[in-house]
C-alpha cells in the first residue's frame, strides 16, 4: 500500500492556496478565451491558425517566464511584465469581441490575483 508523501522523510509537498487557484483559474480560462477569439474572429483558413496558434505560445511563454519552475529565471517584475502582457491581450481579445464587461471583469480579476501573488512572493 503507498505511503502519503507528508510521512516520507525529505519529500516536502508544496502548499497549495486559494490564491494559486485562482492563478491556475485565470490562466486556463485565458487560453480558452484566446482561443475562442481565433476561432470566432477570423475566417476559414485564419481561425484554425489563430484559434490553436496563440493559445499555444501563451502557454509557450508561460512556461518559459511563469510557471512554478520556469525555464528562463527572469526578475520579477519582468515576470509581471509578461503575466500583464497575457492579460491585457486577453481583455483587448474580449474587447474586440464586442465583450467588454466580460473583458474588464477579466483584467480585474486577473491583475488583482497578479498583485497579490506578486507581494506573496516579493515578501
Amino acid at each position: 500500500m503507498p505511503q502519503d508523501s507528508a510521512s516520507v522523510p525529505g519529500v516536502e509537498r508544496p502548499v497549495v492556496t486559494v490564491l494559486d487557484i485562482v492563478r491556475a483559474v485565470v490562466l486556463v480560462a485565458a487560453v480558452a478565451s484566446l482561443a475562442l477569439w481565433g476561432f470566432a474572429s477570423w475566417s476559414l483558413p485564419w481561425n484554425i491558425i489563430a484559434g490553436v496558434g496563440v493559445p499555444l505560445v501563451v502557454i509557450l511563454i508561460w512556461a518559459l517566464f511563469l510557471s512554478p519552475r520556469p525555464v528562463l529565471q527572469v526578475h520579477p517584475f519582468l515576470r509581471a511584465a509578461v503575466e500583464l502582457f497575457i492579460y491585457v491581450g486577453v481583455t483587448i481579445a474580449w474587447w474586440s469581441m464586442g465583450q467588454a464587461v466580460i473583458g474588464t471583469a477579466f483584467a480585474l480579476v486577473a491583475i488583482v490575483a497578479g498583485v497579490l501573488s506578486g507581494r506573496r512572493a516579493l515578501s
